[in-house]
């Protein structure tokens, strides 16, 4: 075919069947910009002309199928009128590929996410290939905005809209073989076979499997039905002022069957709306945060931690989880116990497959004896906040240590200055600090030291990615980042139950200004004991607030002794009802967390006011709706 294209190739085979291969220019992933959809316009203009016997969608990078659309272009959305263009272009698009006489299929391997699944959903037939990265998802609510180039019509036609709410209000992701049993894809076969079954699929003539009568019901007479039920659910987790994009999703399928060109004025709402446009901001920073991982080339294989309590048996897990062979110290088997116990639920629930969960197991070892570290590319001290028994393991690893090793410490308190004074090479410690839950927290700091080894301080970021964790360069000083915002804010929320303000009604005026948890239940959740320790170090000479000193004294710590501020059961905190929040409560408790976050990046802890933005949103869950602590004063 004599097209002039950049983005596409397209080539028709002998046997009739044309092959069109996105690989777009300059790029290490397909997103589905602008150019790209235009030449995808011209191909079809082509194939209007004269029709092929079929046409296969396939990717010519391999990071996957398409990512979705370009994101760049949405910053750009700056009239209603380029925001109503934008769903225009790729609604009528893919429904024109929807409507072409001769049969289509996307042949998805890798990421199939938001306008990729789209336009993977307006072929006739859905290949997924079934490997680990095969995934697939509609993941624009977590943008602020909505799948509208055909996804809130399509997707709930072919899995039924309970299905298909799910993965739309929540931006989950559905693996290949998930994607068969839901009738996402019409069949899921291994790489091997992926190039002869999309032939025989696409011209198989085999119709698509029907929806059961009460899914076709629910799409039909008894939508109304489903938007409400959706509306509560949603409600539960997203309020409408702060996240209008899940709303606006339900209403355009239930009233206008997906078509948010029938509601144009909802169209501009949502686009323009602070919320996208913050978490547009935050999509960045997250590709910032990605982008330290690439500085340098190192890859783990083996990776040994010591200390099987809860941090560093789950930073073992994670590792092994992730395909590394993990060797994890302690003094004994049964110290290793309930780390093991952790991980086998970890793996169990993450993989799904028994098998591989077993492998996975299979790759974390018991090691009392230390007898991985010669072998370990990254070596993890994770044992308690004690400097001088910290000194004592630093001294007996060094020498044993590959000399290309990378030495890291999980401390959360300690100065890397004066845990490196015992090392032969004290520039090579790095910190790489997680967060508890490890398997739910993205963020991971890397700090470094004072005169620090760049190059270790690179590996450290590369090996943190290489885990699928966002790495956060930052400065040894008490506390990092993360910890060191947190304290004041906790600490303010505690004077205000000294003050009278029941717990409950503190929570929940930060849970009303978009914070994941109020502040008391979290002071509960890390630990009594731990806040007050915490406090004492960062809070600058600061007195401990009186119900704090008081339930500490009775060994009241919180949900590890089933009482703190709350009382706790199963894991969860009993609440009261919340009363009347004072007049501008939530801006107080916020501010001391926002001026520390301010002071960090004046004093060089972190680089700048982006990198802090992305820090407290990823490591405390701030509210991502405001773009971050520091964006959200700017706009205030």
């Amino acid at each position: 075919m004599n097209l002039n294209l950049t983005h596409w190739r397209v080539e028709l085979e002998a046997d009739g069947i044309a092959i069109a291969t996105l690989d777009k220019a300059g790029e290490s992933a397909n997103s589905l910009s602008a150019a790209v959809m235009a030449e995808l316009s011209q191909i079809l203009d082509a194939f209007d002309q004269q029709a092929p016997k079929g046409l296969i969608f396939r990717s010519g990078k391999d990071a996957g199928f398409i990512a979705g659309a370009d994101i760049e272009e949405f910053t750009q959305l700056d009239t209603p009128e380029k925001s109503v263009a934008l769903v225009s272009r790729g609604w009528k698009l893919f429904n024109r590929l929807a409507e072409v006489k001769y049969p289509t299929l996307a042949l998805v391997r890798g990421h199939c996410l938001g306008g990729g699944l789209e336009l993977a959903l307006a072929c006739r037939y859905l290949l997924a290939v079934d490997e680990p990265g095969t995934k697939m998802a509609l993941p624009e609510v977590m943008l602020g905005i909505f799948p509208g180039w055909g996804g809130m019509l399509r997707l709930p036609e072919r899995v039924g809209p309970a299905a298909a709410m799910d993965m739309m209000l929540t931006g989950k992701s559905i693996d290949a073989k998930r994607a068969k049993k839901m009738g996402l894809a019409d069949d899921c076969v291994p790489p091997r076979v992926m190039e002869p079954a999309a032939r025989q699929l696409l011209l198989s003539g085999q119709p698509r499997r029907p929806l059961p009568l009460m899914q076709r019901l629910m799409n039909g007479p008894l939508k109304s039905v489903v938007a409400n039920g959706a509306r509560k659910q949603v409600a539960k987790k997203a309020r409408p002022e702060h996240y209008p994009a899940p709303y606006a999703i339900i209403d355009i399928w239930a009233k206008h069957n997906g078509n948010a060109l029938a509601a144009p004025e909802v169209v501009n709402r949502i686009i323009s709306s602070p919320t996208a446009r913050n978490l547009v901001r935050v999509f960045f920073l997250q590709e910032r945060l990605k982008s330290f991982g690439k500085a340098s080339d190192f890859k783990a294989k083996r990776v040994h931690v010591i200390g099987a309590g809860v941090m560093g048996g789950d930073i073992a897990a994670w590792c092994a989880l992730r395909g590394m062979t993990v060797t994890l110290q302690d003094q004994s088997l049964e110290r290793m116990g309930p780390a093991l116990q952790r991980a086998h639920k970890l793996f169990t629930k993450k993989l799904r497959d028994p098998l591989k969960a077993r492998a996975a197991f299979d790759r974390l070892i018991p090691d009392v004896n230390g007898d991985g570290v010669p072998h370990a590319d990254v070596v993890i001290e994770a044992i308690f906040e004690n400097v001088e028994a910290k000194h004592a393991l630093f001294k007996s690893l060094e020498p044993r240590m590959k000399p290309e090793a990378v030495l890291a410490t999980n401390t959360s308190s300690l100065k890397l200055e004066d845990l490196r004074t015992v090392l032969q090479r004290p520039e090579r410690l790095v910190g790489i600090h997680f967060f508890n839950p490890v398997s739910m927290m993205p963020l991971v700091e890397v700090v470094e030291a004072e005169g620090a080894d760049p190059v270790a301080v690179q590996s450290a970021c590369a090996f943190v990615r290489q885990i699928d964790k966002l790495p956060l360069p930052v400065k040894s000083a008490p506390g990092f980042l993360v910890n060191a915002v947190l304290a004041p804010y906790m600490l303010e929320a505690m004077r205000a139950v000294d003050e009278g303000i029941s717990p409950e009604t503190v929570d929940e005026a930060m849970l009303a200004f978009g914070m994941p948890m109020g502040p008391i239940e979290l002071v509960d959740t890390v630990g009594l004991d731990i806040a007050m320790a915490a406090g004492q170090q960062l809070a600058g000479g600061a007195q401990a607030p009186k119900c704090l000193l008081k339930r500490v004294e009775q060994n009241q710590l919180g949900k590890k002794s089933g009482q703190g501020f709350y009382a706790w059961n199963a894991g969860k905190p009993t609440k009261g009802q919340a009363g009347n929040a004072p007049a501008g409560l939530a801006t107080r408790l916020a501010t001391p967390l926002i001026e520390r976050a301010e002071r960090l990046v004046a004093e060089g802890i972190v680089a700048d006011a982006e990198l802090a933005d992305a820090g407290v949103i990823f490591g405390t869950g701030f509210a991502p709706f405001t773009g971050g602590p520091l964006n959200y004063r700017k706009s205030v």
